[in-house]
């Protein structure tokens, strides 16, 4: 657990560095300009299928009438809008997600190679391309499990525990892997797993929870449904930094964690701080 506390410390810190901050940059660009055109040039092709599909259910009238008692029947109109950006929202985080771990992962990774683990052995078990893989097979199957547990979503208490833990394994098998890409073999990085498969999905869950802060003003939007689109970029920079932050997290955990396996089997010292000069 100390490790656990000091690398979230260490990232916390290392997030706000300029670097990082600008690894969050080519992540949001492609998202935003990606879910800018989606959102420009079928919003009202979506919104339409979706109020024509809800006109035909008694469920949706039973929910209009209530809307009404309270009050709220301007509400009827955003009912479709809302609706949509509630399934936009995975699609969004996923894509986050995937473009942080092929674009900004190999910074991270150089960038705590070079101020904390510089003299830790790179032995290459990974590629840029086979982390692709990796990520784009993980997310297919957590979108499967996903769309098995939906409808487990609305009912206490499981929409309060199937998303993190969804979110937690995805982004610690995501990440994981990208992490230890340069400096670990295949058989360390297996072996690493196996190992610290509790806290590194620990790490998951908590990066998790905290990327559901931001859904939670996304769906207080429907108060301001004419907003969404500035809200959904602003969202997805706050979701890229998250992303970065965890990225941080288990790339410093990881690698500490390879750094001690590496000295126990007596393959080679602790891993050393080089000055900040170096940097």
């Amino acid at each position: 657990m100390n490790d656990l506390l000091r690398s979230f410390g260490r990232a916390l810190l290392a997030v706000f560095h300029p670097r990082m901050l600008w690894l969050t940059f080519l992540p949001f660009v492609v998202a935003a300009i990606l879910w800018g055109g989606v959102f420009w040039l079928s919003w009202q092709r979506l919104a339409g299928a979706v109020r024509f599909w809800l006109d035909g259910g008694a469920l949706t009238g039973n929910l209009y009438g209530l809307l009404d008692w309270f009050g709220f029947a301007s509400l009827h109109s955003v009912i479709a809008p809302f609706l949509v950006m509630i399934l936009a929202i995975p699609l969004i985080v996923l894509t986050v997600l995937l473009l942080i771990a092929t674009l900004s992962m190999p910074g991270v990774v150089r960038y705590l190679a070079v101020r904390r683990f510089a003299g830790l052995e790179m032995r290459h078990g990974g590629t840029w391309y086979g982390g692709l893989a990796h990520a784009l097979w993980t997310t297919l199957v957590c979108a499967v499990l996903l769309a098995i547990t939906l409808p487990l979503w609305l009912v206490p208490p499981f929409f309060a525990v199937i998303p993190p833990l969804l979110w937690g394994w995805l982004t610690y098998r995501v990440m994981t892997y990208d992490a230890l890409a340069l400096h670990a073999s295949q058989e360390e990085r297996r072996a690493l797993v196996r190992r610290y498969r509790w806290p590194l999905l620990l790490i998951g869950i908590v990066s998790g929870l905290l990327g559901t802060l931001p859904s939670l003003l996304w769906v207080s939007s429907i108060w301001l449904i004419a907003l969404f689109p500035f809200i959904t970029v602003a969202m997805m920079w706050v979701y890229a930094l998250i992303l970065v932050f965890s990225a941080l997290w288990f790339g410093d955990y990881c690698l500490s964690a390879l750094a001690r396996m590496r000295a126990e089997a007596g393959q080679e010292p602790q891993f050393r701080r080089l000055p900040e000069r170096h940097f």
